[in-house]
């Protein structure tokens, strides 16, 4: 492949990926936004799982609440406590079928009926969503998981990482945090 044909592939690629980011987050339903940020803000614990590049956005997720003064863990690491009452799950899967997500929704909704669960995913109908107390859904009409310009799940997780971000943008707002409260918090202190 010459090099203007790899040139013309990154930039198909980069503005499929864009516009179908950009539908795809003004299909999705702003009023739910308010009650994401009372259950997130309020929570003693914030909770965040996903498998897979799921998983990777959920981290980084957990990763500024943590920044931003929010007692936040990602499920599956060694220093993970337990879900308790006034806690929060947030649940990140585009199929809304991924079984571990599943399993710690089930689990966390049998033993811990106090604790709240958040889901974000772009299957309505799944069985994840049975779970949610809100779920939020990123609509990735555009999202073909066949094309090559953004195959598999690429649509929903650079969704779902650009519209957590813009969370913790209201969420920082909502608790008076600033940056240089996140930098005080930040591991390698930047």
């Amino acid at each position: 492949m010459n090099d203007s044909r790899k040139e013309n592939i990154l930039e198909e690629s980069i503005d499929h990926i864009l516009s179908s980011i950009k539908d795809s987050l003004e299909e999705l339903d702003r009023h739910k936004i308010n009650e994401a940020v009372e259950l997130i803000s309020s929570s003693d614990n914030v909770f965040v799982y996903g498998s897979g590049r799921s998983g990777l956005v959920g981290r980084t997720f957990a990763m500024r609440l943590m920044q931003i003064g929010l007692n936040s863990y990602f499920i599956g690491e060694t220093n993970t406590p337990a879900v308790k009452d006034g806690d929060c799950l947030f649940l990140v899967s585009k199929t809304g079928e991924t079984q571990t997500a599943i399993q710690s929704a089930r689990i966390v909704r049998e033993r811990v009926p106090g604790a709240k669960i958040i889901v974000l995913s772009a299957s309505p109908d799944s069985s994840l969503v049975e779970y949610g107390d809100l779920n939020m859904i990123i609509d990735i009409a555009n999202g073909d998981e066949k094309n090559p310009l953004a195959p598999l799940g690429t649509v929903f997780e650079d969704t779902a990482m650009i519209f957590l971000d813009g969370l913790v943008a209201v969420l920082m707002e909502e608790l008076g945090e600033d940056v240089e409260d996140m930098k005080d918090r930040h591991p390698i202190l930047v």
